[in-house]
């Protein structure tokens, strides 16, 4: 196995009572292009379990990136809709070193 600094992002959260699921999907891949214009995404998923919980995952080339484009994003206007669904009591983030990856 070789030695690698990608490094997985992953954030659960809730939507605010009330937010359309489907509408927060377009919202969440409304800042796609931020993530792209990055260089940094390897990979992203959003997914949602039966009892509403919601995570996301994305997959960086190196931790010191994920950290700059999540400050940038925050600041970014097009990540507004999607912030604004998410229930800010409910969110955990955790930034890990990938050991192993399949493709």
């Amino acid at each position: 196995m070789s030695e690698t600094t990608q490094v997985a992002e992953v954030v659960t959260f809730r939507l605010l009572d009330g937010a359309d699921p489907a509408a927060f999907v377009s919202a969440a891949a409304a800042i796609d292009p931020i993530l792209r214009k990055s260089g940094a995404v390897l990979g992203r998923t959003l997914s949602m379990d039966n009892d509403g919980l919601w995570t996301d995952h994305i997959v960086w080339t190196d931790l010191q990136s994920a950290q700059t484009v999540a400050e940038q994003m925050m600041a970014d206007p097009a990540a507004a809709p999607m912030m604004s669904m998410i229930a800010p009591d409910d969110v955990a983030l955790r930034h890990a070193k990938i050991m192993y990856q399949k493709e």
